[in-house]
């Protein structure tokens, strides 16, 4: 802490905000893709919903909302989706017109596409057209929670067909627009109702990106900052601090093909082996609450009553046993995360605890873009990431059904369980709510003796905001939708 202050002291010779009319808003990591068929990475996802208008969207409770349109479900497998009445408009000022919602799921259901998301709409047989307005999807069998499925961002359909790069330049029908996407670590988007430009800064070193916040060279920061930096920031005049417990899903994530990780008593010794509770306390300030599975217990399909892999050192020596490493000797392990410093700072903690119990980790850092395609193509041992703004339990199918792995889903472990596979389409069989929280209770607790992932914590949210800035509202999934009414103070 002190010598974050220090290095702080000694760059922050004057703070200055700028004059300028635009919202200077600061990214750990600039987004990979601007395409919502494609995007996963929290950045791309975040920034999506304010470029693109999709069909449905989800409540404080996370269940499904009409966004572009609302819906009937005339039958089991037979749902209506009327466009709202209003004039839709995409940003090159096409009409948006059902035509685009079935180019857009027709491209997703593709398999030569390898759209990660197509694994969610599989039992999806048909669409078909009853006018501009009015679409249907049709099922091969009954889903109570499809609706919530659509909340992909419905783009163009001839510029679908012309293959036009959405990844570089979006063409959506959203809030805001692409002003100019030049630089790879710096984007800017336009609110349409007033001009407001807003432009997205990537600093990936967390001190740098705060100093930047004192100069008044950033105006908003979101997350991904140290628990040091935070309490220092509370302590300045001209920062604002909001905090907010969150859900995003912090875990360790194995390759179950690998001869080592594939081995359950070495996953179960490396989640004893894991002091959560000191972590949470020394390292992140108490900003988070163990988990043990990726939907909290507050989730209406959360398993309430899930424990906790505890800190237990003689244990996880005793289970390394039992896989046969001698008493005395280690095991060698690859760890990868990203270079943001904090997140290897949390990295080399768990490296220190996983070697008092017998495992000797190699913890390798790489840039977001090497680091998350190494993930999805299967190239690690272990690796720590975040399941940020899960709203629905189809996360499941996404993560841990045999049929979702990449790329055609987030099974980046490679993971194949019968039991897992069946209990994930028991529930999408069932017809009620209730039906399902209580097969997804009997999921998330054979995920939990199974340990595909050891489950760390969820984060809070932590927005910094300096004096310019008004009407920011942080969002309990950590989105960006606080862009759509934030204002400079006049």
């Amino acid at each position: 802490m002190k010598i974050i202050v220090i290095l702080l002291s000694l760059l922050l010779t004057a703070c200055s905000q700028s004059s300028s009319e635009t919202i200077y808003f600061g990214l750990s990591s600039a987004p990979i893709s601007l395409d919502p068929r494609f995007a996963t990475d929290a950045a791309s996802v975040r920034i999506n919903r304010l470029l693109y208008g999709q069909l449905v969207d989800f409540d404080e409770k996370s269940l499904p909302t009409p966004q572009l349109a609302t819906w009937e479900n005339i039958s089991p497998t037979h749902y209506r989706f009327y466009l709202k009445p209003e004039k839709i408009i995409f940003h090159n000022q096409q009409r948006l017109t059902t035509h685009d919602v079935k180019a857009t799921y027709d491209f997703v259901l593709n398999p030569d596409n390898a759209s990660p998301h197509r694994s969610a709409l599989l039992h999806v047989k048909t669409l078909n057209i009853i006018d501009d307005k009015t679409i249907d999807f049709i099922l091969t069998k009954p889903d109570s929670l499809f609706p919530g499925r659509l909340a992909i961002g419905i783009l163009p359909a001839d510029l679908i067909i012309k293959d036009h790069p959405f990844n570089k330049h979006p063409i959506g029908s959203g809030a805001f627009q692409l002003a100019n996407w030049s630089q790879p670590n710096q984007l800017d988007i336009q609110r349409l109702k007033d001009g407001q430009m807003i432009r997205f800064t990537e600093v990936k070193d967390p001190v740098v990106r705060v100093l930047k916040l004192l100069r008044g060279e950033l105006d908003i920061l979101q997350g991904d900052l140290s628990p040091e930096l935070i309490t220092w920031l509370t302590k300045k005049d001209e920062i604002n601090i909001t905090k907010a417990k969150g859900t995003n899903f912090t875990y360790l994530g194995f390759n179950l093909e690998d001869p080592l990780t594939k081995q359950l008593k070495i996953r179960q010794a490396i989640a004893h082996a894991i002091d959560r509770k000191t972590i949470i306390h020394a390292l992140m300030g108490n900003a988070a609450r163990p988990a043990s599975s990726i939907l909290p217990p507050s989730h209406w399909a959360g398993h309430p009553n899930l424990p906790h892999y505890d800190y237990d050192l003689v244990k996880a020596k005793q289970l390394l046993q039992e896989a046969g490493v001698k008493a005395g000797t280690t095991i060698p392990l690859i760890y990868k995360t990203s270079t943001n410093p904090f997140r290897v700072r949390l990295a080399t903690v768990i490296q220190h605890q996983l070697k008092e119990a017998g495992i000797n980790v190699d913890l390798r850092t790489y840039d977001w873009g090497t680091f998350y395609g190494d993930i999805k193509a299967g190239r690690f041992q272990i690796y720590s990431l975040i399941w940020v703004g899960v709203k629905m339990p189809d996360i499941f199918r996404y993560v841990f059904h045999s049929e979702s792995m990449p790329p055609n889903g987030a099974n980046r472990g490679r993971w194949q369980n019968t039991q897992i596979d069946q209990l994930i389409e028991q529930a999408e069989r069932a017809e009620t709510l209730e039906q399902q929280a209580v097969i997804y209770h009997q999921l998330q607790a054979v995920i939990f003796e199974h340990l595909p992932y050891v489950p760390l914590w969820y984060e809070d949210h932590v927005l910094a905001t300096n004096q310019r800035i008004e009407n920011y509202q942080l969002a309990a999934d950590g989105n960006y939708d606080g862009l759509h009414e934030v204002s400079l103070a006049r």
